[in-house]
């Protein structure tokens, strides 16, 4: 799933997002999320989360799902999230009016929210919602990296026309570890880069050759890139196989490749130094 931010004056940035979303729409399934100032607390009652059915669909709300959270449920169906009113979320964007400009009176401008820490992965800025040309916002959305989780990637597997001939689905899942030994140093995040253009190059070779073999019907990886936290998921290796031996021995031999022939570099942050991890290999 691809996400992308708009960011700007409300109206603006819901005004791009509807029109973006009927443009990616016409090629794939769009959710649209957009923040608003609501108590959500004073709908869900006692309740964690509150949900509704009516003519219209389903409706929830929920004081403790996180924007992360919410994406990670979105992936599995869904080939791009549209993002109103995050500005601080950590994703491509768009960023519409320049700046100079106030918001209307009454609405909101998210604006207000900016921070050194802001996110600089802008896609386009542009001066109003008519500078939006969707076709072009499509293409460099495509271009960025996919929101992937283990879910997301099996429910692709699922959608293979090989599906039917298939009788098992192995997984593997990276995480970030605190320490290996208890006199460790707990680690705090790893910060992953990759070799742009190679490291993809090179794991859709993987897959490909993997998916050569007798029995195997689909491979699906990914590796985050950037700061992962401690406990938080890196990587995810999804085979889809006739027989379970097929799919657990070419998950095995996928994660052990992708670690040894993808080039992507780690810095690992402890609480009391910092380097590169292959700097000490």
């Amino acid at each position: 799933m691809h996400v992308l931010s708009v960011v700007g004056p409300d109206a603006a940035a819901r005004a791009v997002a509807d029109r973006l979303a009927k443009r990616l729409g016409e090629d794939g399934r769009v959710a649209e999320v957009h923040r608003t100032d609501t108590d959500v607390e004073r709908h869900g009652g006692p309740a964690a989360a509150k949900f509704e059915f009516t003519q219209g669909g389903w409706s929830a709300t929920g004081r403790d799902l996180s924007l992360s959270d919410l994406l990670d449920d979105l992936a599995p169906d869904h080939d791009y999230a549209l993002l109103v009113g995050f500005r601080d979320a950590d994703v491509p964007r768009i960023v519409v009016d320049d700046g100079s400009a106030a918001a209307p009176e009454g609405e909101t401008d998210d604006r207000d929210e900016t921070d050194e820490d802001e996110p600089d992965e802008t896609l386009l800025a542009v001066d109003s919602p008519a500078d939006v040309d969707p076709a072009e916002v499509r293409r460099l959305l495509d271009e960025t990296d996919p929101y992937e989780t283990l879910e997301s990637l099996v429910a692709r597997v699922k959608r293979s026309d090989d599906a039917p001939y298939a009788g098992a689905i192995a997984t593997f899942t990276g995480r970030v570890r605190a320490k290996e030994d208890p006199d460790d140093e707990p680690t705090e995040f790893l910060e992953f880069e990759k070799y742009e253009g190679v490291a993809e190059d090179r794991m859709a070779a993987i897959e490909a050759e993997l998916e050569d073999r007798e029995g195997v019907h689909e491979v699906a990886m990914h590796h985050r890139t950037g700061v992962i936290e401690y406990g938080e998921d890196i990587v995810f290796v999804v085979v889809l196989a006739g027989h379970r031996e097929e799919a657990f021995r070419t998950v095995e031999d996928g994660i052990n490749r992708l670690k040894d022939e993808v080039p992507i570099f780690k810095k690992e942050v402890t609480t009391g130094e910092q380097f590169w991890v292959h700097e000490r290999q």
